[in-house]
């Protein structure tokens, strides 16, 4: 299979080239870009299984749409690699997500057939909206397409868009629903349910598509019919359809993975004004068996053999998220009141432990980061302790369920941060570099960022036992090393920090993971004679003040390291601190400047930054020389 010649993939430079093929050389096409990207996903990691469901749906688009005249709107980027490719950037995919390369997601800054942005779910019905609006207000005729997944419907945002989009009568906008039954994980709660059901009327949906096909050339009979379509639904199904109910006309199912079919449907679609929804069902890795048979794990599945499916193992020490899973369970088995709630990503944060053993204790809420903390919230409130996993880049969209709903009420709320600080290749949109600064500010809360796999545990056993809201954020991937398996739980006292070296020369302060860059580049440093101490905060609120007025007493150079954006961060409280105290103090801060990191491994970020190992060294060396 991976020895065949690509016969059209070559001539594709944009969409222009597609309407040159014929239906039996699309569905060639399709072929030779699923075998494109299995290929270039395999020396080059990214989301395998979403695009290659989607093929199909971005061949048609571009196939009957007149892009980039006519706006795509993606969401999220996970589906969008066939639409990269045939858009002019088929040789720079294959550096898809790596510094030197595209993103994985859409990009308006990019290319002009990327409409929107879109990193983060749920957003592509009101972006798409808003698209639409704006041609309506200028007079332009251009169609709008979003291109949404079942997971991603279930984010309220998708609804609000939802509602104000339907009462836009004449606003032009296709909605496609891509329907694979899967967004990372299973999806669950009631619209699942709801999809299944809807996707199964089928006597009610052929007659429907039917006759808006034969009434299509006549508008006077198809507004009667519009009128008369609740009439219909209720007798057929006996319960509306919910897309009708917010005034969008439903199409549908179809399967999205028949590229003749798409292409005749979205040409019909393409003639009727108004708010259009389109259910397609597509397989998630469609065409490629291992990722069609577990879906979940090949979502992104690292490097892999394509002609084998065996994916390689590098991973020598436990990853964060393994220690938050088996914690979880073993905090749960002594505490009754233990709970574990995540908004669709069981797998990624690792509470599927939990769930396996415990899964009455467990709730996946879907795509809706708002809801999990208000949810948590109304838990607390009744003697329960939720421990609430957000990748930090998502908490965002929770920011203010967060203060009014659980800081404000000092409920007992323990909120884990995963992926917190520079996450790698998903670059600027997925990046946990402001949760530092943005719970900083925020009233009755307390942050803790462990250095090590031993404090991760021992910081949850801690947020148990605190009656306070309490976040602790940690980074993707890979611990220290250090050994926290069956360990015995320890307290760490609230906003006590430690000396984990003394020195005389300056002093270094950290927080969280970085800590261990800063420990190579002390010992580096007192390699070259710079008698360097260094101090762990372990929570960036409340500080240690304590150990600040020590520090700020016997040190006049520090050089502080936190894994996330300076302003308003760790650096600029301990600034604050000594300025505050009468301190004579000199601080250089390391962290993420005032901008959008974009995408890279973390090496090649931190380095970037400048806090890894070799920038704290520099800031060693530059202050020792200062104080000479």
């Amino acid at each position: 299979m991976y020895e065949d010649k690509y016969i059209f993939l070559p001539q594709i430079d944009s969409p222009a080239d597609l309407k040159k093929l014929s239906a039996d050389e699309l569905e060639i096409l399709c072929g030779e870009l699923r075998r494109y990207i299995v290929d270039a996903c395999a020396v080059n990691p990214g989301h395998l299984g979403s695009s290659l469901g989607a093929v199909e749906i971005a061949v048609a688009l571009h196939y009957v749409f007149d892009t980039p005249y006519d706006k795509l709107v993606w969401d999220v980027g996970h589906q969008a690699y066939a639409h990269k490719i045939i858009t002019g950037r088929r040789e720079a995919f294959l550096r898809n997500r790596r510094s030197d390369g595209i993103s994985g997601f859409p990009r308006m800054a990019e290319s002009e057939y990327d409409a929107f942005g879109s990193g983060h779910s749920s957003v592509s019905i009101s972006a798409a909206y808003g698209i639409a609006k704006a041609a309506e207000l200028k007079g332009e005729h251009r169609k709008v397409v979003a291109v949404i997944g079942d997971g991603a419907m279930t984010g309220g945002l998708a609804f609000e868009g939802l509602n104000n989009a339907g009462d836009g009568k004449n606003t032009d906008i296709l909605v496609i629903l891509n329907d694979n039954n899967m967004a990372i994980d299973r999806p669950t709660g009631a619209l699942g349910r709801y999809l299944v059901r809807v996707s199964t009327s089928r006597f009610y949906n052929n007659l429907k598509q039917r006759l808006w096909r034969l009434l299509s050339h006549t508008p006077f009979i198809l507004r009667l019919f519009r009128k008369a379509g609740n009439v219909v639904k209720q007798g057929l199904l006996q319960n509306s359809n919910l897309f009708e109910s917010l005034n969008f006309r439903y199409f549908g199912r179809i399967d999205g993975n028949d590229i003749r079919e798409l292409v005749r449907v979205l040409s019909d679609l393409k003639e009727i004004k108004g708010p259009k929804l389109l259910h397609v069902m597509t397989v998630k890795g469609k065409g490629y068996a291992p990722a069609e048979h577990n879906q979940a794990e090949w979502h992104a599945p690292g490097r892999f053999d394509p002609a084998t499916g065996r994916r390689a193992t590098s991973r020598k020490a436990d990853r964060y998220q393994d220690v938050f899973g088996q914690t979880l369970l073993e905090l749960a088995r002594k505490d009754a009141r233990v709970v574990g709630i995540t908004p669709a990503m069981p797998s990624g944060c690792s509470m599927t432990v939990m769930m396996n053993e415990m899964p009455d204790r467990c709730f996946d809420v879907g795509i809706a980061e708002g809801h999990a903390v208000t949810f948590s919230a109304g838990l607390a409130a009744a003697g329960m302790v939720p421990f609430c996993n957000i990748y930090s880049s998502f908490m965002q969209r929770a920011y203010d369920n967060v203060i009014h709903d659980v800081a404000i009420q000092r409920l007992h709320v323990v909120l884990c941060l995963d992926r917190g600080g520079l996450v790698g290749e998903d670059g600027a949109t997925h990046h946990g570099a402001f949760d530092l600064a943005y719970f900083g500010c925020v009233p009755n809360m307390v942050i803790a960022a462990p250095m090590n796999e031993a404090e991760l545990r021992n910081m949850m056993f801690t947020a148990l036992e605190t009656d306070a809201p309490f976040a602790i954020r940690y980074p993707r991937g890979a611990g220290a090393g250090a050994e926290w398996r069956d360990m015995p739980f320890a307290t760490i006292p609230i906003g006590k920090g430690r000396c984990l070296k003394e020195g005389r020369d300056a002093a270094v302060i950290t927080v969280g993971t970085v800590g261990n860059f800063a420990a190579e580049a002390v010992a580096r440093a007192a390699g070259n004679g710079i008698d360097a101490a260094h101090y762990d905060l372990r929570y960036a609120k409340p500080l240690d003040e304590t150990l600040l007025s020590e520090i700020g007493a016997k040190f006049d150079r520090v050089v502080t390291v936190e894994d996330g954006i300076l302003r308003g961060g760790v650096g600029e409280a301990v600034t604050a601190f000594f300025n505050s105290h009468g301190f004579n103090v000199h601080v250089r801060p390391l962290g993420i400047d005032d901008r959008f990191v974009e995408q890279g491994t973390p090496a090649e970020l931190y380095a970037q930054c400048g806090y890894d190992a070799d920038g704290i060294y520099r800031a060693l060396v530059e202050i020792a020389a200062d104080g000479e």
